[in-house]
């Protein structure tokens, strides 16, 4: 089993800091929503962000959508071999069932967002998506696998087809990959007692990170 967490993912609601913006409160309003309980959005509220400590990187819901479909959709989660977790700057946790159907369309993406920030989970009686509060620390002791990697540049270099080889297939392996445009993670992920792993000299996109080790995992398994 792979469980696959996107650390550090900057989704978030509006923080209150920015809620007044007139940016924010149009936008608000266009929703039917209060200014907090709004999905922040780069493309959108970048003007009312620049106030934010770290606005150069937040507001970019898009990256856990590409990656939650690039997951989701993949032979490995067809056959039950995936387990997902969005893990985010403010120390929120989403477990992800396997079997939801994530919209295509972004707009339909970012109302589920706001949806599951607001109630906690999607839907109420029987959910496929749970948010809780909790670190990333908090969601790796909640695994009992001992195979623990964080997909990094400052990790040492390997072939991605060398990341799994030296484990059984009996075995739950956990990878984390960072949910963020650019930069480092938040988290000290040197305290994880994670193996560090770089799979490309240059940097790559979350989506693209996730493809691979997905593949990986795949061909480990026997599935490609």
């Amino acid at each position: 089993m792979l469980h696959l967490i996107i650390a550090d993912a900057e989704l978030e609601t509006v923080p209150p800091e920015i809620a007044k913006h007139k940016v924010i409160t149009w936008y608000a309003r266009k929703k039917g929503r209060k200014p907090t309980e709004i999905i922040l959005n780069s493309s959108l509220h970048y003007q009312a962000m620049r106030k934010l400590p770290d606005y150069e990187r937040r507001g970019r819901p898009d990256i856990v959508h590409f990656c939650l479909l690039t997951a989701l959709d993949s032979p490995l989660n067809m056959e039950g071999l995936l387990r997902v977790y969005v893990h985010t700057r403010q120390d929120k946790i989403i477990t992800v069932d396997p079997t939801v159907n994530l919209p295509r369309m972004y707009n339909r993406f970012e109302g589920l967002m706001e949806q599951l920030f607001l109630t906690g989970r999607v839907p109420p009686e029987h959910p496929l998506l749970i948010l809780e509060n909790g670190s990333l620390r908090s969601l790796l002791n909640e695994f009992r696998s001992e195979h623990k990697i964080v997909m990094t540049e400052k990790g040492r270099r390997k072939k991605i087809s060398e990341v799994f080889k030296d484990f059984e297939k009996s075995e739950d392996v956990c990878v984390i990959v960072g949910g963020f445009p650019h930069g480092d993670f938040l988290t000290n992920i040197e305290s994880l007692n994670a193996e560090l792993v770089s799979i490309y000299e240059k940097p790559l996109t979350a989506p693209t990170v996730v493809s691979r080790v997905i593949t990986a995992f795949e061909q480990k398994m026997g599935i490609l």
